[in-house]
């Protein structure tokens, strides 16, 4: 059976979105590359897509970057998406297929089936799926910023019990935590 896992940089009061200045440097896309590379398959959400695509996209093609960020943005574009989005007609990126529905049944469908990990990239689908219990793996990069703004770490999810199985601190400050669900 695949795991589902769920990584996400947070600033240290809990925002998790791209407004924040979180320090994207090699260590830290070194780290997110090998969670892809543990990965069989990526599922985002329309406003992940639309962060993502055409930057990552155009990074892996032009290597325009450092050698540690293109071979994240080769990691990821080579992965093969799902995009979940109700109001999307299409999607333009290699290996994505746009899906309306049916995410709960998506993922199910998808754990029962041998291979690498599920990788959720969207905050608001993984709360969805942190609702049904069916997370098996957090990985959240807190980075030593108070954002004080942005979208919020699962403000519907309660009393969601996790278990600390690994730590790692990178140069910038930043502190990846790795759980398990309880």
């Amino acid at each position: 059976m695949r795991k589902v896992t769920f990584g996400i940089n947070i600033s240290l009061d809990g925002y998790c979105g791209h407004e924040s200045a979180v320090a994207t440097d090699d260590e830290l896309h070194e780290y997110f590359t090998e969670l892809l590379r543990n990965s069989g398959v990526h599922i985002l959400g329309r406003n992940t897509y639309h962060l993502m695509y055409p930057y990552w996209h155009d990074v892996a093609v032009n290597g325009s970057e450092t050698e540690t960020v293109n071979e994240f943005a080769r990691a990821f574009d080579a992965i093969p998406k799902l995009v979940f989005s109700r109001t999307m007609k299409s999607v333009e990126w290699n290996n994505t297929t746009l899906l309306h529905s049916n995410l709960r049944e998506e993922i199910l469908k998808l754990k029962e089936q041998s291979g690498k990990d599920i990788a959720i990239g969207s905050l608001n689908l993984a709360s969805q799926v942190a609702e049904w219990n069916l997370i098996d793996e957090y990985h959240f990069v807190v980075h030593p910023i108070i954002a004080g703004k942005g979208p919020r770490l699962f403000e519907a999810v309660e009393n969601l019990r996790l278990n600390l199985v690994a730590s790692k601190t990178f140069a910038s400050g930043a502190v990846a935590l790795r759980y398990k669900n309880a």
